[in-house]
């Protein structure tokens, strides 16, 4: 165990150096990147390339972010600042949310698979994550309970700016999102403003479609 664990760490650092040739600065994020054991939230069928720098499948037709991609859209919703309270939508394997819950007071994360939610929570337990408040539920309806939010992050793309989402969005709240349909897609970085909302193109990108509804499977 001992061995296999020093091998994870040299393809961590490995993983953050190649990173930070991408243009990963803030230093926060890289300590998460290479500390948050990726290997936990990824199948068995992949588990030799956990810290590859690419997306790997899950269960349900669903994926594991590159990365890069986890780490920018943190980096984004950052902006170098410390964030009290944070929604997620599409908690998937949990490892994204993880990394949110080392960086910020309090994460609120949404996954309209029960499943994929289920085993989140047991890593999240491993790893004494306790600040992450989790429910199974429609991602485009955000969390009203807990509104308005500091920072939003969605993780799967959806096919317009979720309403809901920007109305729980505090006043200068910030929100990382990709949008577009399947093969065109664009992350975009929004600020909620007093005189509305500025949107940034970032760059083109590609994630699973954000649904509606649950899943019943």
């Amino acid at each position: 165990m001992v061995a296999k664990d020093l091998i994870w760490g040299d393809r961590q650092r490995h993983l953050v150096e190649q990173l930070q040739q991408q243009g990963i600065v803030d230093a926060r994020v890289l300590k998460q990147i290479q500390t948050v054991p990726r290997h936990q939230f990824v199948i068995r069928p992949w588990l030799n390339h956990a810290y590859d720098n690419t997306a790997l499948p899950l269960e349900y037709g669903q994926t594991i972010s590159q990365p890069y991609i986890v780490a920018h859209m943190t980096q984004l919703l950052l902006a170098g600042q410390s964030l009290l309270k944070v929604l997620e939508i599409g908690t998937g394997s949990g490892y994204q949310t993880a990394i949110l819950a080392n960086l910020v007071k309090t994460v609120y994360t949404v996954e309209r698979i029960k499943i994929l939610l289920d085993k989140a929570k047991q890593q999240w337990q491993q790893l004494a994550l306790n600040n992450i408040y989790a429910k199974c539920d429609d991602g485009y309806l955000g969390w009203q309970a807990h509104a308005p939010f500091d920072g939003m992050l969605v993780t799967a793309a959806a096919s317009e700016i979720p309403e809901h989402l920007v109305a729980q969005l505090a006043l200068n709240g910030r929100l990382v999102i990709p949008v577009g349909q399947a093969y065109h897609q664009e992350l975009l970085l929004i600020t909620k403003t007093p005189q509305g909302l500025q949107r940034q193109f970032i760059e083109p990108v590609s994630f699973v479609p954000l649904m509606k509804g649950l899943d019943t499977e």
